[in-house]
């Protein structure tokens, strides 16, 4: 990488996200939560499945976009899990609803949040 832009087109900086996301979270954890990923042979997929108290299913999809977009497989799937709640993390820091009962919420404000329901 020769510059900052080289280092945000590159094409395997989505997946680093994902993983850096998903890690933070993880850590995150107490013990009352379980976490997992969900996909079907369909290829309809959550990138991380939180289970925590009182019934509680959360799914957490990872997007590195500052606009993201989820597609219907992620729904799809929600419905497959019967998550309690859906959340898109992404790169950005403003916290808003999407369609479909989904938030946008950036990892700071998720790891806060999943701190408070713990």
């Amino acid at each position: 990488m020769s510059n900052f832009e080289d280092l945000l087109g590159h094409p395997i900086l989505g997946a680093s996200w994902e993983g850096f996301v998903i890690e933070n979270i993880i850590v995150q954890l107490s013990g009352k939560w379980q976490y997992s990923y969900y996909r079907t042979t369909a290829q309809t997929e959550i990138d991380l499945v939180l289970e925590g108290p009182d019934g509680q299913i959360w799914a957490v999809e990872v997007k590195r976009s500052l606009a993201p977009k989820v597609g219907k497989g992620f729904y799809s799937a929600c419905d497959d899990i019967k998550a309690t709640s859906k959340f898109v993390v992404y790169s950005g820091v403003e916290r808003y609803p999407m369609s479909n009962h989904t938030e946008a919420i950036g990892l700071t404000d998720f790891l806060q949040l999943l701190e408070g329901a713990s």
